[in-house]
């Protein structure tokens, strides 16, 4: 699936609810968290969403993938953080709510390193690189894809062609 706006992405959308439910359990826990402890939770956990939202919006593959791992990087550090708060005495009745954030925390940075992973693995290099050449390119190699799928679809089973794709 190709998304057109970064506030489409799933990544992007539970980013944005981890720095919700972070601020709202900074609203009820405030008391017990230094004024400075909280506002780096607060920079840390915006910077997940932000940093995808910026590499989004850069233009190439690499500048992309770099802002994936500082964001990756911002939702370690929120759960680091959340980690120290749990050890925190006066926060025992905000364990609960700790849990799920440190899980939302993780699930970014799980679908953050797949979405990585994939990009290492792709040939697209980002839009500032895609010229009228390079589109042609692909799409001629995605209808000679599909083109060859298509032969092989019509080939019967035992056919040599068949068990030779298979293996590839």
């Amino acid at each position: 699936m190709t998304y057109e706006r970064f506030e489409d992405l799933p990544v992007w959308q539970e980013a944005a609810r981890l720095y919700e439910q972070a601020g709202d359990f900074l609203d009820r826990a405030t008391p017990g968290i230094r004024p400075s402890f909280r506002d780096q939770l607060e920079r840390a956990g915006v910077s997940v969403s932000n940093n995808i939202a910026e590499g989004f919006e850069r233009g190439t593959t690499n500048e992309l993938l770099a802002f994936l791992y500082i964001a990756r990087g911002s939702s370690g550090e929120v759960r680091s953080m959340l980690c120290l708060l749990e050890r925190r005495p006066g926060l025992r009745d905000f364990k609960s709510q700790i849990s799920n954030l440190k899980s939302l925390a993780e699930s970014c940075s799980r679908q953050l390193r797949a979405w990585a992973d994939s990009l290492q693995n792709s040939e697209i290099t980002g839009q500032r690189h895609l010229n009228d050449r390079v589109r042609r390119e692909t799409a001629d190699k995605k209808r000679a894809k599909d083109f060859q799928a298509g032969l092989l679809a019509n080939l019967p089973p035992d056919h040599p062609l068949q068990r030779t794709s298979s293996r590839n």
